[in-house]
């Protein structure tokens, strides 16, 4: 079983193998076309080399035998002694000195016959004889006329007779270096391919069941996050998203949690009270008829709270933007609260920069400063004080809520703006609602494209601050 398991994990991926076989098709392909393209280039380039080589030699060599001739006045010389041109022919192409002369200029590539057409010295090839050779017309001006005249013909083997010896010395040894260049080549091509196509398929292989054991709801799947290239990239945006799934699901699932414990609270004393009435211990009256109305008031503030949030999240939060006047906004309902502050015993001190004007919604704004207000009621210790400014800072409306003691440590400020999330501590007090207030003023500075940041206040409590783009008329 481990030996099907290993053999499983090491099979190649789809990706690999398509790699492996476009990598390799890829460099055969251009091994070939380098291999032909060589081959036809040496051949071509081969020929024209001996040809252009082969006239230089044989031009040299008519000039020594011309000389010759004028010397001896005749070819009887050479014909009594043919054992002498092969050393005819070394000495005027100059290799004379040469252990291994060029086979290009190897005594059996040349011919000689006399101005009749009778051979002096015969080609070597007596089954082909002279058939396809160049012949080279000897001219001297010693002859009995005194004029220049023919003497004889130098014949010399074309080239592509030649092809056949020089073959077997030359081209066989390169177009064998060739063979040897693209198998090494197509082995360095294979060895590469599979390379890759094996460290591919392995990182996708694991990142295809990272993904679907993400899918399967195992959110605490992570990959190793090693190099700096595109795949290390992926990897890295895979363990923020499994992070971040893992995190809605337990930010999920403790929302659920909380707002079960929240329903059932005042659910649980609406049914107590209900079955008091049943069983005649508590008389059915106005008063106790009122605080069955109140549990359901707040059942339905809850409801309700919980129902923009929910809007909120779906971007569906019912909110009409117009220009409108921050501060007469900010101004008048912190003139409406003046007997809830004085009932929670708070003194209020405002300084307020008249004329900011933002793109907001009225309603909207009042339920934030609403919340806002009861937050500081809700968790002030009185005697206390709040105070609130707003200014123009940046090309932004810039508002500063700020109360007394008790304070917010540090470490939970960043919280406080989550749902059904109370502080556990001194501001955690018994009519400090349902938790979902402060929730509810972050979901209403962002619809209005502001921000709500959290922060320890100079006067001992919290201070939060507000930050709204003007609005800036066309």
């Amino acid at each position: 079983m481990q030996l099907l398991a290993s053999l499983r994990q090491w099979r190649p991926s789809r990706l690999g193998l398509k790699l492996f076989v476009a990598i390799l098709s890829v460099n055969v392909a251009i091994a070939a076309s380098v291999f032909l393209a060589v081959t036809y280039s040496i051949d071509r380039g081969f020929l024209e080399y001996l040809n252009q080589a082969q006239e230089r030699r044989a031009t040299l060599l008519a000039d020594g035998l011309i000389t010759r001739w004028e010397t001896q006045g005749s070819w009887g010389w050479l014909e009594q002694s043919p054992e002498r041109w092969p050393y005819i022919v070394r000495f005027e192409l100059g290799q004379e000195h040469r252990d291994r002369p060029s086979p290009l200029g190897e005594a059996q590539d040349f011919a000689l016959r006399n101005s009749d057409g009778r051979f002096v010295v015969p080609p070597v090839d007596t089954a082909r004889g002279s058939n396809g050779w160049r012949w080279l017309t000897l001219y001297s001006d010693m002859t009995p006329s005194g004029n220049s005249e023919p003497i004889g013909e130098l014949g010399f083997r074309p080239p592509q007779d030649m092809m056949e010896r020089m073959e077997s010395r030359f081209l066989e040894r390169q177009q064998r270096n060739l063979v040897l260049i693209v198998v090494s080549l197509g082995l360095a091509s294979l060895l590469l391919a599979g390379g890759l196509s094996w460290w591919l398929g392995r990182r996708t292989r694991a990142l295809a069941g990272a993904t679907l054991r993400l899918t399967e709801g195992d959110y605490h799947t992570r990959l190793s996050e090693r190099g700096r290239d595109e795949l290390s990239s992926l990897a890295r945006d895979f363990n923020v998203l499994a992070a971040t799934l893992e995190a809605s699901r337990d930010a999920r699932a403790r929302w659920v949690s909380d707002t079960a414990h929240e329903l059932r609270t005042p659910l649980a004393v609406l049914r107590g009270e209900i079955e008091a009435m049943q069983d005649g211990i508590r008389p059915l009256n106005q008063e106790n008829l009122g605080s069955l109305a109140q549990e359901v008031a707040q059942l339905e503030r809850l409801v309700t709270d919980l129902r923009l949030l929910s809007q909120s999240d779906a971007g569906a939060l019912d909110i009409q933007l117009a220009p409108m006047n921050l501060s007469e906004s900010l101004k008048g309902r912190l003139s409406d609260a003046d007997r809830w502050l004085e009932e929670s015993g708070l003194t209020l001190s405002s300084q307020l920069t008249p004329g900011i004007m933002i793109q907001g919604d009225a309603q909207r704004l009042r339920q934030l400063w609403s919340n806002l207000l009861d937050n500081s009621c809700a968790y002030t210790q009185p005697p206390g004080e709040l105070r609130v400014s707003l200014t123009c800072v940046s090309g932004h409306a810039v508002i500063t809520w700020e109360d007394s003691s008790p304070g917010v440590p540090e470490s939970e400020l960043s919280r406080l703006t989550e749902r059904l999330y109370r502080v556990e501590g001194s501001r955690n007090r018994a009519s400090g609602g349902s938790g979902l207030g402060l929730s509810i003023a972050s979901a209403l500075v962002n619809a209005h494209g502001g921000i709500l940041s959290p922060g320890a206040s100079e006067l001992g409590g919290l201070k939060w601050t507000l930050r709204f783009p003007l609005f800036i008329a066309s």
